[in-house]
């Protein structure tokens, strides 16, 4: 072929780069919004009745199975649409036409949440809080919403109409995207059978469990480069992407295994270890535009930024098993356990605040110690915001974030094929607000209707 498959591949690439970000305050609003929008859903509590299939086997004809399915189906639909209706699509518009209301939008959907949750409780005097949902489900949601704002940005990402401050910075600086990586390595610590304190095995089956992290990282590798798509280097470098990153960290975990109350303590020495090294002159090398021929120096954002997130992991699996798993963490009350979230989560932003001023400023790029406490505090005020479910009466988790829970990979995938076949069919770049605004909003609602479709259909696809 004569002509690129990517044309615009230099100006869209120019597109996101050399960004500053945006403030510390406002990215706290924006993932504020997030749970807020999660928990007005539970409180409106409408779902389908369809619970894996509970009705199915009901019927000895096949024609009132056929009917019942049906029945099922079009509960479920509502429900599916009902999410994204009050979930996705509001994101989306504070993620691009509404950015410059964010603040007020925290307002706005704390009083309302306020106003159902009490009309809730009024008018279901008969239910009790120990109906609320547990911890794991809280995880999930907060998994699921890391998941659905990655889905949005990566996409939105390309469009005018996502402001450029909420794209992922150059070299120092905060913004939306650059909670991507750090939150999902976070997510996954929390939740790891290291921090619940359970065996994990040898490091031959932990090499094994890497294997389908590698494989993606080299499929994206190669049809990245077959179909010439954008690429900003300096995110990871020439050839690593964020699998390679998830891949690394899982190694490093299997090889240096040790209980869970003793990593945070390995996680503080590694990152402060690392901060050390950058501090001495390696940011200056991770931030420059040098590049040697070898494989390390053309890759070296994502070689070097690894220390940092496998410290995050560290510190992430201390936090979960202190806070959630450990013994005397489960015979605390439901209101005692949300303020050791948010006291933590407190402790976190005063040093982030105390190590960006004086230390060096927060860098997603280098994955620098500021940028892994503020990851780590951001990221434990949305999960305490989740765990505020306990107060809506009959709070259950809804049908789509079900459906993502049970196939983030799938998820993830899915939305990254879209992206590409978007990008290859629509000058991003171009497009006006009103076209921007339809394409965004129908890549949304057909990932949401077809990743709920696999799971009503008894579909799973989930490693992580």
């Amino acid at each position: 072929m004569d002509s690129s498959l990517n044309p615009n591949k230099h100006l869209k690439e120019e597109f996101v780069s050399n960004l500053d970000g945006s403030s510390i305050l406002e990215i706290a609003a924006l993932l504020t919004i997030v749970p807020l929008l999660v928990l007005i859903r539970y409180s409106i509590g409408f779902r389908s009745r369809t619970d894996n299939n509970n009705d199915k086997s009901v019927s000895s004809k096949k024609n009132d199975d056929e009917i019942a399915v049906s029945r099922q189906w079009k509960a479920y639909s509502y429900a599916i649409s009902l999410d994204f209706i009050f979930i996705v699509f509001p994101m989306l518009l504070f993620f691009t036409v509404l950015s410059e209301w964010v603040y007020h939008g925290v307002v706005l959907l704390s009083l309302l949440l306020l106003v159902l949750t009490v009309t809730a409780k009024r008018s279901s005097s008969g239910l009790q809080r120990g109906q609320s949902l547990s911890f794991r489900a809280n995880v999930s949601s907060y998994r699921v919403a890391l998941m659905l704002i990655t889905c949005l940005c990566i996409l939105a990402v390309d469009f005018t109409i996502f402001p450029r401050r909420y794209a992922k910075t150059e070299t120092y600086g905060t913004s939306l995207m650059d909670l991507g990586v750090g939150s999902f390595v976070l997510a996954n610590a929390i939740v790891s059978r290291q921090a619940r304190d359970v065996s994990s095995g040898n490091w031959i089956s932990g090499l094994k469990a890497t294997a389908p992290l590698l494989l993606l990282g080299f499929i994206r590798l190669v049809t990245t480069s077959g179909v010439d798509y954008q690429v900003h280097v300096t995110e990871y470098g020439q050839h690593w992407n964020f699998f390679f990153t998830l891949a690394a960290i899982s190694i490093l975990t299997s090889f240096v295994n040790i209980p869970a109350k003793y990593c945070g303590i390995l996680g503080f020495t590694v990152l402060a270890g690392y901060q050390t090294w950058l501090v001495s002159g390696l940011n200056t090398y991770l931030l420059s535009h040098e590049r040697g021929n070898n494989i390390i120096s053309k890759n070296k954002e994502g070689v070097f930024s690894t220390l940092g997130y496998w410290g995050m992991y560290l510190l992430g699996v201390d936090l979960g098993y202190r806070l959630f798993y450990a013994k005397h963490s489960n015979t605390r009350s439901t209101t005692i356990s949300i303020a050791r979230v948010f006291l933590v989560s407190l402790i976190l932003w005063i040093v982030t605040l105390l190590v960006d001023n004086y230390v060096e400023r927060i860098s997603r790029r280098t994955c620098n110690m500021p940028y892994v406490t503020w990851v780590l505090a951001q990221d434990l005020q949305a999960l305490g915001i989740f765990m505020l479910s306990s107060y809506i009466p009959m709070n259950k988790l809804s049908p789509l974030e079900e459906a993502i829970d049970q196939n983030l990979l799938a998820t993830f995938l899915l939305a990254n094929v879209f992206t590409g076949m978007v990008n290859m069919a629509v000058d991003t770049i171009f497009a006006s607000p009103l076209s921007s605004l339809v394409i965004l909003t129908a890549y949304a609602f057909g990932l949401s209707v077809i990743i709920g479709t696999i799971h009503f259909s008894g579909f799973r696809l989930k490693f992580w």
